[in-house]
């Protein structure tokens, strides 16, 4: 081969690769040597030729393109906002700073890049009072609605973070209606009379509206969280899947004729356990009034989300809700959290993976007085905050969720969120690693797809007593192989790659007869490890210079 001087120094300028490479690498591991930390790296892993796999081999299969990813993230409760709202007042640096960790959506940023928020409408069992936007009895015409009558801070702390990731999904959803409108009078347990079904859907029109006057565009709407729960001690209300499907095509059409016709509206909420009964139900009484459904860790497995899939294989499903309790082992956690939620959830089907309360106080407080929603030590945040002393520190739901959004997060500013991809593990210890897949598309065609996984080794009990193990691990892509040993805990790398596959391959004229002058086309390719590798396609050399 033969390349001409100025050439070779063009290449050299720019690095050219024929293989894709990995550059990035962020992990937690389970003795918090690493806790959601970038490694650095000198030089890149290589796709190679594939040789013997390792101990698991990790196959990429870009061909079989899953659901797109919504997000991750936690629900802004009054508590939630309330405390941060406080921390901001005690620290501002430290708020901010707490806030951009979480939220920042900037590609490279020591962030988690969060964006998909859950909040209550009107009081929940973290409230510090029973209120709904309308407490009027009988007020069936909503002429006292206010939206205003929400805490301050709920508003002023969910702006903030909008200022660091616009790209924020809202989904909002009541724990109860007003008390005046359910057989028991109040908001603590009890149910929606059965004549106020389409004044409750006025009511909820009247919630989306609310919120844009705040200037917050909402991305999804649900009828009521957790339907089939009547816990007397916090805002709860019954409902039957008939009863949410006649307030969901109602407000379909109120949404489709006060311009929220874009809004999500999501069925359920509720728990694994009823995926195949209630959610379908409601589905099948209002198929066109409801986006999807969504779903709750507390009662029931994961793999029951498939029950509705199946009923409905092309309505969205969501995951939006679960919460650990203060006392519980963080290594346990995060691989339960793992399994369950952030690869397992996504694997069947779910589109998000949410925690419940973003922050709250070491106790796990403030709480609605009086309610017994999570008893024992307390419910356990995402963030915990000592707002005396202007401090936070983030819990292992924080670690879980961080390694699955760094995969998933745009590439490029006002970019596509990931896709899920095709994966499998193979291997002697495929048993030791849960992994997903996933694509993310690019705002300039030019520009290199990225591809990322996030993968669990739990092999931390290999024969019988603790003892933590690395996983030496083969990873096949297009044909292509790159090695890395896996220690005990979550990572989450990616790599760049064109959008069909390049395998060195050229395109050219096919005849024997070519003369010298015919030109062939060879794809070179500059990589700096950040996605910017440009097909230097303007080039076309002569057969004689290769």
């Amino acid at each position: 081969m033969r390349l001409h001087h100025s050439l070779s120094l063009l290449l050299i300028a720019f690095r050219p690769c024929v293989s894709q490479q990995i550059w990035d690498i962020w992990q937690t591991t389970w003795d918090r040597a690493q806790l959601f930390t970038r490694l650095p790296i000198t030089s890149p892993i290589n796709f190679v030729s594939p040789g013997p796999v390792g101990s698991a081999d990790i196959i990429v299969d870009d061909s079989t393109e899953l659901q797109n990813i919504a997000g991750f993230g936690g629900s802004l409760t009054d508590s939630s906002a309330q405390i941060l709202n406080n921390l901001k007042s005690r620290n501002s640096g430290a708020y901010f700073s707490l806030l951009g960790y979480l939220f920042s959506p900037t590609d490279g940023a020591n962030a988690a890049g969060l964006n998909y928020i859950r909040i209550p409408l009107g009081a929940s069992d973290f409230s510090a009072n029973l209120y709904s936007f309308d407490d009027s009895n009988g007020d069936t015409s909503f002429n006292n609605f206010n939206i205003n009558v929400a805490p301050g801070y709920l508003f002023s702390v969910l702006n903030d973070i909008k200022n660091i990731n616009p790209a924020i999904k809202v989904h909002i959803l009541p724990w109860s209606p007003p008390g005046w409108m359910k057989t028991t009078g109040t908001m603590n347990g009890g149910s929606l009379s059965s004549n106020l079904l389409n004044s409750y859907a006025t009511y909820l029109l009247k919630c989306l509206q609310g919120f844009q006057s705040h200037g917050i565009s909402v991305y999804a709407i649900g009828i009521q969280n957790e339907p089939q729960n009547s816990n007397p001690s916090y805002p709860t209300c019954t409902l039957s899947a008939s009863q949410e499907a006649q307030i969901g095509m109602q407000l379909r059409s109120l949404m489709n004729n006060n311009g929220f016709g874009n809004v999500r509206l999501i069925a359920y909420d509720h728990n694994w356990d009823n995926a195949a009964t209630y959610p379908v139900q409601v589905l099948q009484a209002a198929p066109n009034g409801f986006a999807g459904a969504a779903f709750h860790c507390y009662e029931g497995s994961v793999s029951q989300q498939d029950a509705f899939v199946s009923a409905f294989p092309n309505k969205e499903v969501y995951f939006t809700e679960c919460t650990g309790l203060y006392g519980t082992d963080w290594w346990s956690d995060i691989k339960w959290y793992i399994d369950n939620i952030f690869i397992g959830a996504l694997e069947h089907s779910s589109m998000s993976g949410l925690m419940w309360n973003i922050a709250l106080d070491s106790s796990g407080n403030p709480i609605l007085p009086g309610t017994n929603s999570c008893g024992g030590s307390g419910c356990r945040p995402i963030v915990t905050v000592d707002s005396n002393a202007g401090t936070w520190s983030v819990n292992q739901e924080f670690y879980a969720m961080a390694q699955a959004s760094k995969a998933v997060v745009p590439k490029d500013s006002g970019g596509p969120m990931g896709q899920r991809i095709a994966v499998s593990v193979g291997g002697t210890l495929n048993w030791a690693l849960r992994v997903s897949a996933f694509v993310t598309r690019r705002n300039n065609p030019s520009d290199w797809l990225r591809y990322s996984i996030v993968v669990l080794n739990w092999d931390d009990h290999p024969n019988g007593p603790w003892d933590p193990t690395p996983v030496t691990t083969t990873i096949e892509f297009r044909g292509m192989q790159a090695t890395y040993t896996f220690p005990v805990g979550v990572t989450t790398l990616w790599w760049f790659a064109p959008a069909n596959s390049f395998n060195g391959t050229t395109t050219s004229t096919s005849s024997s007869s070519a003369t010298e002058s015919e030109e062939e086309t060879f794809p070179v390719y500059a990589d700096y490890g950040d996605g910017k590798q440009v097909p230097m396609d303007a080039l076309r050399f002569k057969k004689e210079h290769f």
